[in-house]
């Protein structure tokens, strides 16, 4: 698979930090359950992400995978990563740096395609939109969207950074 273009992020403005950081702090307060949420949808939207996880690949009922401890310790992992980068927004040396150690395991240890990312990215804010409706004013929305780019172009850049091939 090709990966498309190297994007390159929007600056997101400190009203827009705060935005995605008053939106996070109810979000990440349900975190285990969102997150569970957030891999159930993204797994049966794109079932050929389970291919790398041994763990839950051959599952395909979303109670069952609900149920999964695994999938469960995975979801705390990916929300943990993105309330680091939510918590130091303001610090972009930081934010780089979660996201580049991201990528990095993701491209060398794990082998999972980049455009995994951009697919798990956008159902992330699905289901923020969906459970937090009433937070997630069109104002919210454009900086969750400049987000999700900066999560992307963030982790996809250590994909390039490694020589990333598949």
């Amino acid at each position: 698979m090709e990966i498309e273009r190297w994007e390159r992020s929007e600056e997101i403005s400190d009203a827009e930090k705060q935005v995605i950081q008053e939106t996070w702090s109810r979000v990440y307060a349900n975190c285990e359950d969102v997150g569970v949420s957030i891999l159930i949808r993204f797994f049966v939207n794109f079932p050929s992400a389970k291919q790398y996880f041994s763990q839950f690949k051959h599952m395909e009922d979303p109670l069952e995978m609900e149920r999964s401890l695994q999938l469960r310790k995975h979801a705390r992992r990916v929300m943990g990563a993105i309330n680091t980068v939510v918590e130091n927004l303001n610090d972009s040396e930081k934010v780089s740096s979660v996201l580049a150690l991201v990528g990095k395991a993701h491209a060398l240890k794990h082998k999972v395609e980049p455009i995994y990312f951009k697919k798990l990215t956008g159902v992330l804010l699905e289901v923020i939109a969906e459970e937090y409706g009433n937070d997630f004013t069109p104002e919210a929305h454009g900086a969750w969207t400049k987000m999700k780019t900066l999560i992307y172009t963030h982790v996809t850049a250590a994909y390039k950074e490694v020589g990333w091939a598949q």
